[in-house]
């Protein structure tokens, strides 16, 4: 931590992104409401902030803080589980074209360029009206749009990292290739990417947010914070609260995340 001591940035990024961590984690702590049921008729639907309804409540008489609350696990959830297989999925594949180089890296990254000509949204917005809504392929396919970048970053590393001594020694030794990028080469890289990860986990949060928005991510009665500022839309000029709310933890969570990741970046 010692590098990162003169960083203001950093440390106000991770104190935001530990507060976010903490309300998801500890939502059901923190609020006694539960998110997803509707109350009954004695509800006021659409009451503004208050000393018992701290972010108000929405038409269904849901309170909305603790619809932030839990919507955060959702989102975080969905963007840990996004980032790991991305990583995954991302590394083996990057750092098999680096290593193998030649026709083999040639092929790999020419598919991976491919792929990255589509925009992120439309490939990810397509591939979801494909196969349907839910939470399996909202994550199956966040993993699908995101896992491109990571390879691009690992096979650069790889290339590089491949006529290090502890390779060549590794080669010599006559360990399988298997091995030498499993054991040898990806841990190494892992620790230059962290940072690029993070940031990366900041992009999931907001494309799973916008297709939660949409309707084609999270769906209804499930809280998440797109879904939350959806809901919010057609009544956003009278109970701003809905809307404003969700918008600005999402705002706070993706502004942590770039802050400790370009910290690091910079460290």
């Amino acid at each position: 931590m010692q590098k990162y001591s003169k960083n203001r940035s950093f440390f106000f990024g991770a104190a935001l992104l530990c507060l976010m961590l903490f309300g998801a984690i500890a939502a059901p702590l923190i609020s006694s409401f539960d998110p997803n049921v509707q109350t009954t008729p004695s509800v006021t639907r659409f009451q503004s902030p208050s000393a018992e309804h701290w972010f108000g409540v929405d038409k269904f008489g849901r309170d909305v803080f603790s619809r932030v609350l839990h919507g955060g696990r959702i989102s975080l959830f969905i963007a840990a589980v996004v980032v790991i297989g991305a990583v995954v999925i991302g590394g083996s594949y990057g750092a098999v074209a680096g290593y193998f180089g030649g026709w083999v890296d040639a092929l790999f990254m020419r598919i991976v360029d491919a792929l990255l000509a589509f925009p992120v949204i439309f490939l990810t917005v397509t591939c979801m009206a494909l196969f349907g809504n839910g939470l399996f392929w909202l994550v199956a396919v966040l993993i699908f749009t995101g896992w491109m970048d990571i390879a691009r970053l690992v096979r650069a590393e790889v290339h590089a990292l491949k006529q290090q001594p502890f390779v060549i020694r590794a080669h010599a030794s006559g360990i399988p290739a298997v091995s030498v990028i499993f054991r040898h080469l990806l841990p190494n890289v892992l620790k230059t990417l962290q940072a690029a990860i993070i940031l990366r986990t900041a992009d999931i949060i907001v494309i799973e947010s916008a297709l939660s928005f949409l309707g084609l991510g999270v769906q209804p009665p499930t809280a998440s914070w797109g879904g939350i500022m959806s809901d919010g839309m057609s009544a956003l000029g009278d109970a701003w609260w809905l809307s404003v709310f969700p918008g600005m933890a999402i705002f706070a969570t993706t502004l942590g995340l770039n802050l400790v990741g370009e910290g690091m970046k910079r460290a």
